[in-house]
């Protein structure tokens, strides 16, 4: 597949000196304005480095970003449908939670809150719908998945939009600040977690903030914390990790979750995405405990399954999306950013879909039920990975997705630690954020809430910016 290319928004060809005196310069304005991580070679909590960034902002079609920016109140919503449809739930996963052991856990915990009957009828998504646009599509966009856990970000992409403005006005290129649209993500998300803590109804309770043991994304996590207090001064927030609430966290007698002192209203989930966020069997009791408590989650466990690979698999089968929308045009504009998804079942359609991705690998990626990046399979490996498989049940722990071409685009990525910079070819995911705050038959906030760019070499198969060789970028939008 041939991608199409893109030029760039403004000259790259920057003379040596410049160029190097310039990203001397960026590098110092993204840590003084917050765009940091923790190194994974040197972790300390007194030091932080930039986190990685394209020099540039990439040109964007301004069509396609309000295309999807438009849809993704109604994304939300879907999600929230799914998310209360149990026969759905249900007999799409049937298949995966046979051999996929950590939807199996995550499923077995929806089932108990199910039957025991939900003690918070009120879930909030902090979410984020991602894009690709595809050459193979004269430059349509297209969706690559839909993070209903952990939305990571936010905070940062605001820092990038502000940033790739200064570049652009030390550049000389003022007349160009309008080609960088406003984002607003963090406030956006910010907004979602107070409204639910408003909802919940007691000035003392706290927001609680789930995190990893170690946590490298921490400037984005504490923005968006920091925001919340800015927006809802009454707001106190507290951070644990799953095996800290093991001993910590309890029931009230009416179901209050209880972190010490505290009474939570809600449970941020910033880890527990990912098999290594449950070491032990303690940690799924944790999460259980928090699923049977009052305080409203984000995600809830039902949010959490609708986000799932296969959900999203079983959603592009044509007329599933009437299911959930009785008008025919808003399934069609959902439908229109779909991309080719295919079952592994053990049926006839499974066969198919074998048959064809072992046939001509390079049209496919193959994708299991994770979040976080790094576990995609491309190429050969298709091939050899299905092969292994055959007609085991393992196979249908996975989903098959055709393979979006993005078009090429110059830039220059700027990461700690390296000095020297090179033009490079890069592609670009779009991230578009959602919010919604609803119980199942009452929205009380559907909005979309800002973007993010991450942009990845065009030979980098994972793009991810904490796990992957992904970076932070900001769209600039061009009417093509």
């Amino acid at each position: 597949m041939t991608s199409s290319v893109i030029q760039p928004s403004v000259d790259i060809n920057l003379p040596e000196s410049e160029l190097k005196a310039l990203v001397s310069k960026t590098k110092d304005w993204m840590i003084m304005n917050g765009a940091s991580m923790r190194s994974k070679n040197n972790f300390s909590l007194d030091q932080v480095q930039v986190a990685p960034f394209l020099l540039l902002p990439s040109m964007y079609p301004k069509k396609e970003f309000e295309v999807v920016k438009e849809v993704q109140p109604l994304l939300n919503e879907l999600m929230h449908k799914v998310a209360h449809d149990y026969e759905f739930l249900r007999d799409t996963l049937k298949s995966t939670i046979e051999v996929d052991s950590f939807t199996s856990k995550l499923f077995n915990i929806y089932e108990i809150v199910h039957s025991e009957g939900f003690a918070q009828n009120i879930s909030l998504g902090l979410i984020r719908s991602d894009y690709m646009l595809h050459s193979d599509e004269g430059n349509k966009i297209k969706q690559v998945e839909i993070n209903m856990i952990a939305s990571s970000f936010a905070a940062l992409a605001v820092e990038t939009t502000k940033y790739h403005k200064f570049v652009l006005t030390e550049l000389g290129h003022t007349d160009k600040l309008s080609n960088i649209p406003a984002n607003n993500a963090a406030a956006g998300f910010a907004t979602g977690l107070a409204a639910g803590w408003q909802v919940y109804n007691n000035k003392k309770a706290v927001i609680l903030v789930v995190v990893e043991e170690i946590t490298y994304n921490f400037s984005d996590q504490r923005k968006i914390e920091f925001k919340v207090q800015e927006i809802s001064p009454d707001t106190k927030i507290i951070r644990r990790t799953l095996t800290e609430l093991h001993t910590q966290a309890q029931l009230g007698p009416n179901k209050e979750l209880l972190v010490g002192e505290f009474e939570v209203a809600v449970v941020y989930y910033r880890s527990g995405y990912e098999l290594e966020a449950y070491p032990s069997e303690k940690e799924w009791e944790v999460r259980l405990l928090l699923e049977r408590s009052r305080a409203i989650k984000c995600p809830s466990i039902q949010y959490h399954l609708a986000g799932t690979k296969k959900v999203q698999q079983q959603l592009a089968v044509p007329g599933v999306l009437e299911r959930f929308y009785s008008e025919s045009n808003q399934a069609a504009r959902i439908r229109e950013v779909f991309v080719g998804l295919y079952s592994l079942d053990l049926n006839e359609d499974g066969e198919k879909a074998v048959a064809m991705a072992i046939k001509d690998p390079a049209k496919y990626v193959l994708k299991p039920q994770r979040e976080g990046g790094g576990n995609n399979v491309y190429g050969e490996e298709i091939k050899t990975r299905l092969e292994a498989m055959g007609n085991s049940k393992e196979r249908t722990a996975w989903i098959l997705m055709d393979r979006i071409h993005p078009p090429l685009q110059k830039n220059y990525l700027i990461r700690a630690g390296s000095e020297s910079v090179s033009l490079q070819d890069f592609v670009s995911e779009l991230g578009i954020y959602g919010i919604i705050l609803a119980d199942k038959n009452h929205i009380l906030m559907n909005n979309q809430a800002g973007h993010v760019l991450r942009t990845k070499p065009s030979s980098a198969d994972e793009g991810g910016i904490v796990s992957g060789a992904g970076a932070l970028d900001c769209p600039f939008l061009v009417v093509s």
